[in-house]
């Protein structure tokens, strides 16, 4: 009877012990990868130029989520980087623009800026970042907590916000490349008091210099089917060429485009973000042991390219064939490293991006300019003409208008009287298609689809007390280039690759959220989401 209750004992434990380690069976490393500016067709379209380990094997052996979207307005950099890592949106977390009026401090800040650090790696006080203005905790901030701060956390892009406000609160580094005439990786005391050892070497060891070379395609012009002409009228180039065409010398182009920065224009870019990514992978060990670290990786240079020679541009599907190389060599060398089905990495993007509104409309495609400072001086015209009073508008950014509501208590002017006047006069502008206000986006909720977007990124402390959309294909950009920040489709619909330990194989074309990613990863981790998380697991994702 003992020996039988003993066995029993034994088995009963054993089973325990095999259910416990199979519910904690994490992966060693998550790594975030986000690329700037990448629609979701691009996928599609240069698939065919992709080899098979980069977005091929991520889609072959993952799982891709096909109709992946943001849930709200304004889709810049900053928000879209706090939003995949936070789990939640502009509305929450508080990062409402890359750059923002505070009502506050009576200035325009910036998402990552912070006057009271200081700087590492550079001299220079405009690179003075942290990580303070995001309300709430990321991905890493969360699995820092449930390791006891064991697993570490490292963010790396050539941008600043791309590094850290993804890394979070608790990172062990955040790090981002400073041009000019530096050519550095550079981070600030936020993080720890001065820049690693091997940091410090890989600056030293002047790689970057490799890459002022020429920039040509990588194949011969002519099997580039997927992009315009290389001649056309619809992008910006590089100061010194009197073209924006192949093959580009930048060497010879640094002086005249400040510096190291030229480098994010290319592809190159994207090349120095993996050589530094690698060199961080070994030297901080991340992976390395049975602790789960997070690595967050933004690719910036796709948003350079994007902004400066648009989107259908070669120059732009030169660089997602590279790109793509610069995903197989990342996977290659996690296999290694970390090993084969050790690690998890998703990929999306951080936003999307409008074609060149005139070469829309040289296709009879309607899509138009606005003109910001004629609609910025006609409301301040409007609210002068009806009130007989000038200074009632304390700013016009990001799609809001601010009030001075110090001058409208002295005057003892109703300020929802203002507010429903001006609401009608933005409505009546050209271009505009819908106003909404203060109250309307303080509501529960809003019937139009397009308001729950404007609702999602409207933060009640933070944000305006009138929000405008523009029509489709409508930018406040030079006429040629790419852009991004609206609502509409091609600015919201960005790929969704999850990969490696504990993802499932598949497809879905069921509507996900950029606000989803998170709590599926920190299901999949076992651990406690973001303080802020509001998006939901993707259960179809998880083994």
């Amino acid at each position: 009877m003992k020996f039988r209750f003993l066995g029993v004992l034994i088995f009963v434990s054993f089973n325990l012990f095999s259910q416990t380690k199979k519910y904690t069976d994490s992966p060693k490393l998550v790594v975030g990868v986000v690329v700037d500016q990448m629609r979701f067709d691009y996928i599609s379209r240069f698939y065919l130029q992709f080899g098979n380990d980069g977005f091929k094997r991520l889609i072959n052996e993952g799982f891709e989520c096909r109709n992946h979207h943001f849930n709200y307005m304004p889709t810049y950099t900053g928000p879209g980087h706090a939003s995949i890592f936070t789990g939640t949106s502009p509305q929450n977390h508080g990062i409402i623009g890359n750059n923002w009026y505070d009502k506050f401090e009576d200035k325009v800040v910036y998402c990552a800026s912070d006057a009271d650090v200081k700087t590492l790696g550079t001299d220079s006080p405009s690179e003075k970042m942290s990580p303070k203005r995001i309300l709430t905790m990321t991905l890493g901030d969360a699995n820092r907590l449930h390791t006891q701060f064991k697993g570490k956390t490292i963010g790396v892009s050539i941008k600043n916000r791309g590094a850290i406000l993804p890394a979070g609160h608790s990172a062990n580094g955040a790090y981002w490349f400073r041009g000019k005439e530096e050519g550095q990786w550079i981070s600030t005391n936020y993080y720890n008091e001065e820049l690693p050892k091997w940091v410090k070497n890989f600056n030293n060891n002047k790689t970057v210099n490799n890459y002022l070379k020429q920039w040509n395609t990588l194949y011969p012009i002519e099997s580039y089917l997927e992009s315009g002409k290389d001649l056309n009228n619809y992008e910006i180039g590089f100061e010194g060429k009197e073209t924006a065409t192949f093959p580009y010398d930048l060497k010879s182009l640094k002086k005249k485009n400040s510096g190291y920065d030229i480098l994010k224009y290319t592809p190159y870019g994207n090349s120095i973000v993996t050589d530094f990514v690698l060199e961080a992978i070994e030297k901080e060990g991340l992976g390395a042991d049975d602790v789960t670290d997070v690595l967050t990786v933004s690719f910036s240079s796709t948003d350079y390219i994007g902004h400066n020679f648009g989107v259908n541009s070669v120059e732009i599907e030169d660089t997602y064939i590279r790109l793509d190389l610069e995903l197989a060599k990342l996977l290659a060398y996690l296999d290694t490293k970390v090993g084969k089905g050790e690690y998890t990495l998703f990929l999306t993007a951080d936003h999307g991006a409008v074609h060149v509104p005139q070469y829309l409309s040289d296709r009879k495609i309607p899509a138009y300019y606005f003109n910001q400072l004629t609609f910025d001086k006609g409301i301040k015209q409007y609210l002068k003409s009806v009130f007989k009073i000038e200074g009632l508008v304390k700013n016009i950014s990001n799609q809001q208008v601010f009030l001075n509501y110090k001058l409208l208590e002295e005057e003892k002017i109703s300020l929802n009287k203002v507010i429903k006047k001006l609401q009608f006069y933005i409505s009546q502008q050209k271009y505009v298609q819908y106003v909404f206000t203060r109250g309307q986006l303080s509501q529960r909720s809003l019937n139009n689809a397009t308001g729950q977007l404007v609702q999602n990124g409207f933060h009640q402390r933070l944000s305006g007390d009138i929000a405008y959309v523009l029509t489709p294909a409508t930018i406040t950009y030079p006429k040629k280039g790419s852009t991004h920040g609206s609502p509409q489709n091609y600015d919201t619909h960005v790929p969704m690759l999850f990969f490696g330990k504990g993802v499932n194989q598949g497809r879905t074309f069921k509507k996900t959220r950029v606000i989803d990613i998170v709590p599926t990863v920190c299901s999949l981790l076992g651990i406690a989401s973001p303080n802020g998380t509001t998006g939901e697991v993707l259960d179809f994702i998880i083994k």
